[in-house]
């Protein structure tokens, strides 16, 4: 307002103001002076100051405007170009999968929510703007002819060849990893046990389902001309006992059911000798022509000559029996006899060990225990186990179709720690578990089937 004011005092004649004067009550002179409208509009020149301050930041938003406008078509147009480029490669039957199709119609539809937000925004047709649209749409259809053309369903096809070759490398690295170390039979020229194979189900035992515990295997018969005796022991329905056991003299036989041998371990009298070589849990396993196994309700062990028919008793000192510390779900199995390169073992539990592993040596020759080794394993923690080379092997179940080898001792060592290898199964409970060094086989009776693993050692 002050410069407006300068402006009328230089510009305005003196004659053409009227002055009107008074004194105030400190004897201050006031003054006032009146223009007249006609002379200078004062108030017009402020309404188009204003209107030009308003206009000028309209024109530098429409301005910013136009430049968001012209960076969002470059940017689009690039797309669109990249777009227009992969469309004419698979046009031209470059490689390509259902993935790229989807791809391909994701972005077409960003490029057209953007255009049409374009279009919106200029309030009107612009023929750049309609240009990339109808581009934009072209090549929509495109891609979609592209698609529905795979009449010889090469995408189908393609996924199916993408999956074979996954599975043949999964089963080359499988083959490559599962690939036994060259050892002979019965030698321990390895580093211990690296992996076992999935389960091959052999048959079910020759009494039935019903007789889910028991144990069975492959031995040697010294005696006999055949060299080799598979042996079948299912314990009866009460899956504490058995009074008899079979063995065929070839593997055939065996699939077949012929030829078989049964031997009685007791007979039924209304006597207490009844009872003397009765057979008690699935820890049994057969070496050298004898089946060792546990004296019914008693912490003796027993053995029972193939040949002959001969039985035989030795009290293993401090043992707990009677289902004490058997394995978990596996009842009465407080002895578990077993078989490896270096001879014969017995895993149990002694009283004074309140459930944890020792592993007995038996001399053969004399049958008894000669040297007793002391384990950190608690024995109902696992569902079995088995030797190799002298060293334990436990198994614990891991859920209804899998168990895992968890914990090692070597008792040539003291070495002892924990291991993971998966061991599959087929029913839910391994009720016996052996190994056999003839062949590198896990011998293994679960819920009435018998089952076999081959055995791979890691490489010296």
């Amino acid at each position: 307002m002050l410069f407006l004011l300068l402006i009328a005092a230089t510009v305005l004649p003196s004659n053409g103001n009227r002055v009107n004067g008074s004194i105030d009550s400190d004897g201050v002179c006031v003054c006032s002076v009146n223009w007249p409208d006609n002379v200078f509009p004062v108030e017009k020149v402020e309404y188009l100051q204003t209107i030009y301050q308003t206009l000028s930041i309209n024109v530098q938003r429409e301005i910013s405007k136009v430049q968001e406008y012209t960076r969002t078509l470059s940017v689009q147009t690039y797309k669109l170009q990249n777009l227009t480029r992969r469309v004419q490669r698979m046009e031209t039957g470059g490689s390509y999968t259902e993935l790229d199709f989807e791809l391909l119609k994701l972005e077409i539809r960003e490029l057209l929510s953007l255009t049409g937000q374009l279009k919106i925004s200029l309030n009107g047709s612009n023929s750049m703007i309609d240009q990339l649209y109808s581009e934009i749409l072209n090549m929509s259809q495109a891609v979609s002819q592209l698609e529905s053309h795979d009449k010889h369903n090469v995408l189908a096809i393609r996924r199916e060849i993408a999956t074979l070759k996954k599975r043949l490398q999964d089963c080359e690295e499988h083959r490559e990893s599962q690939t036994p170390t060259s050892v002979d039979y019965g030698s321990c020229d390895h580093n211990g046990l690296l992996n076992v194979s999935n389960p091959m189900v052999i048959q079910l035992n020759w009494r039935g389902f019903s007789y889910k515990s028991g144990g069975w295997g492959r031995g040697s018969a010294p005696n006999s001309s055949e060299g080799e005796v598979y042996w079948v022991a299912p314990l009866n329905t009460d899956w504490r006992t058995f009074d008899s056991f079979r063995f065929y003299y070839s593997h055939d036989d065996l699939l077949l059911y012929r030829n078989a041998t049964t031997k009685t371990l007791s007979y039924s009298y209304y006597y207490s000798s009844y009872y003397t070589y009765r057979g008690q849990g699935s820890g049994m396993v057969l070496y050298e022509g004898f089946l060792y196994y546990n004296c019914y309700n008693s912490r003796y062990m027993c053995r029972f000559n193939i040949d002959t028919d001969s039985k035989e008793r030795q009290f293993l000192t401090g043992a707990a029996y009677n289902n004490r510390f058997s394995y978990t779900g596996v009842t009465y199995q407080d002895m578990d006899f077993a078989v490896d390169e270096s001879g014969l073992w017995v895993i149990y539990s002694p009283e004074a060990n309140v459930g944890y592993v020792a592993i007995g040596k038996i001399n053969v020759t004399s049958f008894t225990v000669e040297r007793t080794w002391v384990t950190r394993l608690f024995k109902p923690s696992a569902t079995n186990a088995f030797m190799i080379c002298g060293v334990l092997y436990a198994i614990r179940p891991v859920d209804l179709r899998s168990e895992e080898i968890f914990h090692m001792f070597d008792t040539r060592t003291g070495e002892e720690g924990a291991v993971s290898i998966k061991l599959g199964k087929v029913l839910e409970k391994l009720q016996n578990v052996n190994y056999n060094p003839s062949d590198h086989k896990l011998y293994v009776y679960n819920d009435g089937y018998q089952i076999t693993y081959d055995v791979i050692f890691k490489p010296k």
